[in-house]
């Protein structure tokens, strides 16, 4: 069977080379592998039921509705205010501004894209009008926003927990250090660059003007610590949780701020509905395949020879970040850890990785993929909001990646940067 296995692997790459669909990929190559295994044609529909049968699951179109919901209320220009408020009397002040309040959304939406185009509209605007070259405004936009599936919520790490039967709990824990880690980096990056550049800062606010602007976005900031709040402390579970801040969303934008208009609700749905097709078309045909990688026994089989090849855990994980971040560069994130996930995290857990570690090392590297072209999804996002070219965007954010690569590589080398939270706060 694992022969088998790599024949239909082979064709299914050629597949997606031409142009298929990668969910349409994936269910024909698992539909060719049961039949010409002799195994019953009705076991995929089976697999895709049960992929689709998953309660964790369920966050993934709440936590896309929350954050269409949340761009569509007024609420991300109250979170830039204050954020600019709090870090804009710093030298590059709208570039610190950008970076905190991408920190800040984080804790809400869960999504680089949503980050980069809901508060990033704001952001790269801002910027433009005080005088800041649309490709510095354009790289640290995308750049930060890459902070969003690290610090929790996270789509991401719900699609991991799920596929790699991980806590999520824990995993969103583990997300939390790595991400402010990442702001910070961040942040110095814009210190230096602001030194050489001498560029603009804003007078400070005052505490009356700070108090004002924290007033202005005080229930919309309050998103994070209910979420967070609610689930370290047991009252809902993170799928629950997804559940709670859609609701609350709704509620500050009808009843709070009164930005949001019913008359967009359908159009907001449609939204949702469509992305998360798209997201359950992956995850159902993937688990199909990833059935099917298992009873070839393929994964059984490349792990041992992966663990002889690079004879340690750091080694592996090096191995493992080469290859995401190659990775990253041509494939969507979450259609990479659907291929990937079955594939690396048996050898992961045969080398003794912590499964936490590993998981927010795959999905940091992920991440940095959305940022690297040739099909960096941010990239295109925040190109088009700045309405610069492509090209033009890739070289731009080339500096801008050495703060996360530097990240990476912190969380690769020293896991308790990973782990200390979710042993402190989960004992486990």
């Amino acid at each position: 069977m694992t022969t088998l296995m790599w024949q239909i692997i082979a064709g299914w790459i050629v597949a997606m080379l031409l142009g298929a669909p990668l969910f349409a990929s994936m269910g024909v190559a698992a539909f060719a592998f049961v039949l010409l295994a002799d195994i019953p044609a009705a076991t995929v529909p089976q697999k895709l039921a049960q992929a689709a049968n998953s309660f964790p699951l369920l966050a993934a179109p709440l936590f896309i509705l929350m954050g269409n919901i949340m761009n569509s209320a007024g609420i991300t220009e109250r979170i830039f205010a204050f954020a600019k408020a709090c870090v804009g009397w710093l030298r590059g002040g709208l570039c610190h501004a950008n970076i905190f309040a991408s920190v800040i959304f984080a804790g809400m939406s869960g999504s680089a894209v949503a980050d980069a185009g809901g508060v990033g509209t704001l952001e790269i605007k801002a910027m433009r009008d005080e005088g800041y070259d649309a490709e510095t405004a354009a790289a640290i936009t995308a750049a930060s926003a890459t902070i969003g599936p690290i610090i929790p919520p996270s789509l991401p790490m719900v699609i991991y927990g799920v596929s790699a039967d991980v806590s999520i709990g824990a995993l969103f824990l583990a997300g939390v250090i790595p991400g402010l880690l990442m702001a910070l980096a961040l942040m110095v990056m814009v210190a230096e660059v602001s030194r050489r550049r001498n560029l603009p800062r804003h007078a400070f606010p005052g505490l009356g003007g700070l108090w004002r602007d924290y007033r202005r976005a005080h229930w919309a900031l309050m998103t994070p610590v209910i979420l967070f709040g609610g689930m370290m402390g047991g009252v809902f579970t993170p799928t629950e949780a997804a559940g709670v801040a859609t609701v609350y969303a709704l509620f500050l934008g009808l009843f709070v701020y009164r930005d949001f208009d019913l008359a967009a609700l359908p159009r907001i749905l449609a939204e949702t509905v469509e992305t998360t097709g798209v997201v359950l078309a992956l995850v159902m045909t993937a688990a199909a395949l990833g059935w099917c990688l298992s009873i070839s026994r393929l994964p059984q089989t490349l792990g041992p020879q992966i663990i002889g090849l690079v004879g340690s855990p750091l080694a592996f994980l090096l191995l493992v970040n080469g290859l995401l971040l190659v990775v990253g560069c041509f494939m969507e994130a979450l259609a990479a850890m659907l291929i990937l996930i079955p594939i690396l995290t048996p050898a992961a857990a045969a080398l003794g990785i912590d499964p936490v570690q590993f998981g927010l090392v795959f999905v940091l590297n992920l991440m940095i993929g959305t940022i690297t072209p040739p099909v960096g999804v941010v990239l295109f996002v925040t190109a088009r909001i700045a309405q610069i070219e492509f090209s033009a965007m890739s070289r731009a954010i080339v500096p801008w990646l050495a703060p996360l690569l530097i990240v990476l590589a912190a969380i690769t080398l020293w896991s308790p940067l990973t782990t200390w939270l979710p042993r402190l706060v989960l004992g486990k």
